[in-house]
């Protein structure tokens, strides 16, 4: 599977993001799906303002419910993201998420490349935890306004996914929208526009440095059901999974990293077959 596993990953990559954004008539509508599917959330970024959305993006469900009036505990939305993440860590990263997938897209324009330095990489890595607790928690649960309800900050402020899936395609779409467009879309368009750039740069920006929904997979990953495990006595130490690595993890010394999205690009490289996935319960480092 090691040889084929690009191939293999993309399939579901697009199949996925096909499957999950398949209203069509939204798309030739200008309209939001709101259907029963739209009470359940799917494992990845995934607008719910997309007009082909027919689930529910869990970050975005999760302000949804912190910046209610009645500040509910978001006892659906957590169990469904803790349930994801023991089973699977930030496998959902790397095959199962639409924006993920067209970082990866515009990164293979061939240019020259920017390798951030690690002393600049590092502490840009918790970023994304400080989205999390502030911007996706903290501020929709304890901000109100003169209403009593809260704001979804992530997703009103920030998220280009949201953007990209639901903001652009809905204005382009309704003409009546355009006359209230202000300050904050031109914002979050900028936003969405600085990672299509950096994109092409460096390998997944957002995912490293910004989302939400990795970190908070990322907090399962060394105990999640699916590992990634390496044979001691077969690995040759060349240090080729690590110079493959996008995430610039080196999963011969870290195969469980908080920042490996499990894309296996490193059972692709491994010229021994020294890596593999695994399930927890199976001794995986021999």
């Amino acid at each position: 599977m090691g040889k084929d596993i690009n191939k293999i990953r993309k399939a579901v990559q697009i199949g996925w993001g096909v499957l999950t954004n398949s209203f069509i008539k939204g798309f030739l509508t200008g309209t939001i799906y709101s259907g029963p599917l739209k009470h359940f959330c799917v494992p990845g970024m995934n607008c719910y303002s997309c007009p082909g959305a027919l689930g529910a993006c869990p970050i975005g469900a999760l302000q949804a419910v912190l910046n209610s009036r009645q500040r509910k505990f978001p006892f659906y939305v957590l169990g469904f993201l803790m349930t994801v993440g023991l089973f699977l860590g930030r496998f959902v990263c790397g095959w199962l998420c639409l924006f993920g997938l067209i970082q990866e897209l515009l990164y293979k324009i061939p240019t020259r490349k920017i390798k951030i330095p690690e002393r600049i990489d590092k502490p840009l890595r918790y970023l994304k935890y400080v989205m999390l607790a502030v911007m996706v928690i903290g501020l929709p649960l304890l901000y109100r306004t003169s209403y009593g309800a809260g704001m979804p900050f992530f997703c009103e402020f920030i998220c280009p996914v949201g953007t990209l899936e639901g903001g652009i395609p809905l204005v382009l779409m309704n003409e009546n929208l355009w006359s209230a467009l202000g300050v904050i879309y031109v914002i979050k368009v900028t936003i969405l526009m600085l990672f299509v750039l950096s994109s092409i740069f460096i390998y997944r920006p957002f995912c490293k440095y910004i989302c939400p929904l990795g970190a908070f997979y990322a907090l399962f990953q060394k105990v999640s059901l699916v590992q990634l495990s390496i044979d001691k006595t077969s690995c040759i130490n060349c240090g080729k999974c690590a110079k493959t690595c996008g995430m610039n993890v080196d999963p011969s010394k870290v195969p469980n990293s908080a920042e490996c999205i499990r894309c296996g690009e490193c059972l692709r490289s491994c010229p021994v077959n020294a890596l593999r996935f695994t399930c927890a319960n199976k001794k995986h480092n021999k």
